[in-house]
Parts: structure tokens; C-alpha cells; sequence
């Protein structure tokens, strides 16, 4: 697939929501925020309005700027972002011991970058879960142009309540997508019906460290911009993460901080001091046209009103997740492999 155009850019902002109404839903979602006094209650209570909004709003952004996979990936030194992206998926496939013909689910799937890269790796049916329209109508596009619609799909529905009958797939992940929920085991336990007894869920979740100190006042504020910047009612520890998918009913096989062993940072393509011809449009300079390309496309009217607020509250995550991850006190990469036993007593 070639890179989405800067016009495509301009038609996709603001998703579902009709252009007129880009400014109000911008000023809803940031009143979410703790950045701008909201309440992490509020949040919770609200997730499903406060994520549908983050994802009409920053989609075409993340597709502009990232890809189809919209997540981070443990680097070898001498790999280019998108090699990086694409072993980050293999391996989830590879833990997990997919098998041609397996019926999989991917838990908030985005446009499906990732279920469409598995699917093609491991001959398996990956099914996308999603509860945002805008996303799942770019998927199937994409499916489309890919030619994998005998493979993949979607299915629009929310992970705290998912619409499967239970013990129906075959394996479960999900990328950088649970930490959206606003009661993880209650999204844990959900994973957990849905699987088949004796089977895998793996995942790839966003977390602070043990390094974090919630009463350090530059903790509390590069936490606050990961929150505002990406959609999250909370960011929970990796311990309390890990004690969640026990809660769950899960054994746990083997859990793990990807991010510790890197060979190159996860942040970097954020990183302002990092250039990189690849990943240009993620670089301080490619980050300042794209910038610069908004408010020229907002201005004759191509892109909504609102669309430069968009990037900023994208700006202020890029600088928090860089934060975050110099001082490591956040991850995107907390690894756990576990399984559904085969009954209450195994």
C-alpha cells in the first residue's frame, strides 16, 4: 500500500464526526483530560465516548504519520521502523502458536494493519473488534486492496461486552488496545469467555513502570499528556496489569517489559533530536510540515475546523511518551503471554 496523501490526510480528519462538529467534539474530549482538569471518574464513566472521539479525531493522523499498525515495536539495531512493527506481530503470532485455519481475535484493532499482517503470516481467520465506524469502514478498505476479505474482518462492538458466543476462538491478542478500558479485568474476563479452554491470549500493553512516582510532579504531568494524547480514562502499573489477568482466570506462561531490552529505543522515531529518511514524517521536521500542512488545509477549508487542536494534543503526546520513555517510567510494549484453563481445576 503507498502512503496516504496529503489530500487523504485533509478527507479523513475528524472520522465519523460531520465537519461542523470537529471544534465541539475537540473541546469535549480535552474536558476529559486531567491536562485540563478533568476527572479520571469522568473518564471512566465516559470511555466509550471519550476513545470513539480520540479515534474520529487522531485516525487519519496515525495512518499519515505511522502506517496501518498504530503501535510500537522493540528495535534490532540496523531494522527500519516498519521491519520493527512487522517482527513485533510475528512474534505476538509466534507466542501465541498460531496455526493455519485457527479462527483468532484481534481485541481494538485499529484499521487492521496488524490482523491483516498476522493473518498473511500465520494462514489463520483473524476477526478485528472495534467500536469506532470510522476505523472499521478504513479496515475493510484496506482488507479490500490487501485481497484478504476471505480472512479478515470486523465486527463492531465494544470489548467490555462483546457480542461472540463463549469458547469460540481459537487465540486472542490485542496491541497497545486494552489499555482504553476503563475496568481491565472486567475486559480481561470478557477475553477470557470468548476463548476456548486450553488456548492463549497474548498482549502488548501500555503501562508505568515501577519508576514511576505518583507524587512527582513531572511524573504526574508526562502521565497526564500520554493520557490526553492517546485516548486513556488511566495508565495502570505493569504489576497491577499482570494481577489483572490472574483476577481474570488466566495462567500466566510468562510476562515481560519489552521495552528493557531494546536494542534501539521505542520512542525514537518521536524523538525530536532523531531524523530518519523512512520514518520522516514522524521527525521534528516532517512533524512541523505536517504542522504547517493542517493549518494551510484548515484554512481553505479542506480540513475541519479544529484540526490543528487535534495535532497539538498529538504533539503533547509525542513529548510525553519521548518523556516517559527516556525516564522510564512508562512502557507501550509490557508483554504477558496467558492461558484458559482447560477447566476450573487445571
Amino acid at each position: 500500500m503507498s502512503k496516504p496523501s496529503a489530500l487523504d490526510l485533509a478527507t479523513g480528519l475528524g472520522g465519523q464526526i460531520a465537519k461542523d462538529d470537529v471544534v465541539s467534539a475537540v473541546d469535549k474530549y480535552e474536558k476529559y483530560h486531567g491536562y485540563y482538569g478533568g476527572d479520571e471518574e469522568e473518564r471512566k464513566a465516559n470511555y466509550s465516548d471519550m476513545v470513539n472521539k480520540y479515534y474520529d479525531l487522531v485516525t487519519s493522523f496515525y495512518e499519515y504519520g505511522w502506517g496501518e499498525s498504530f503501535h510500537f515495536a522493540a528495535r534490532l539495531k540496523g531494522e527500519s521502523l516498519k521491519e520493527s512493527i512487522k517482527r513485533h506481530e510475528h512474534f505476538l503470532a509466534l507466542q501465541l502458536g498460531l496455526k493455519p485455519g485457527q479462527k483468532v481475535l484481534d481485541v481494538g484493532c485499529g484499521i487492521g494493519g496488524p490482523l491483516r499482517e498476522i493473518a498473511q503470516f500465520s494462514l489463520t481467520s483473524v476477526t478485528g473488534l472495534n467500536n469506532n465506524e470510522y476505523q472499521i469502514s478504513r479496515g475493510k478498505v484496506l482488507n479490500h486492496a490487501a485481497g484478504v476479505e476471505r480472512t479478515c474482518d470486523f465486527v463492531k462492538a465494544d470489548f467490555m461486552k462483546m457480542t461472540f458466543p463463549d469458547n469460540h476462538f481459537d487465540a486472542v491478542y490485542a496491541i497497545e488496545a486494552t489499555c482504553h478500558a476503563p475496568d481491565v479485568v472486567g475486559c480481561y474476563k470478557e477475553i477470557y469467555r470468548v476463548l476456548i479452554p486450553g488456548q492463549c491470549f497474548a498482549a502488548y500493553e501500555w503501562c508505568m513502570t515501577d519508576s514511576f512516582d505518583p507524587n512527582n510532579r513531572e511524573h504526574q504531568k508526562i502521565k497526564a499528556e500520554i493520557e490526553l494524547g492517546n485516548g486513556l480514562p488511566d495508565i495502570r502499573l505493569t504489576g497491577q496489569c499482570l494481577e489483572a489477568v490472574k483476577k481474570a482466570g488466566f495462567e500466566v506462561i510468562w510476562e515481560k517489559d519489552l521495552a528493557a531490552d531494546s536494542p534501539v529505543p521505542w520512542y525514537l522515531p518521536l524523538d525530536k533530536s532523531h531524523f530518519s529518511l523512512s520514518s520522516f514524517r514522524l521527525t521534528a521536521v516532517g512533524r512541523l510540515i505536517t504542522k504547517n500542512l493542517v493549518k494551510a488545509l484548515e484554512y481553505v477549508g479542506l480540513a475541519p475546523n479544529g484540526s490543528q487542536r487535534v495535532q497539538d494534543f498529538l504533539e503533547k503526546a509525542a513529548e510525553g511518551l519521548v518523556a516517559g520513555g527516556k525516564k522510564d517510567i512508562f512502557t507501550p510494549m509490557y508483554f504477558f503471554l496467558a492461558r484458559k484453563p482447560l477447566s476450573d481445576g487445571q
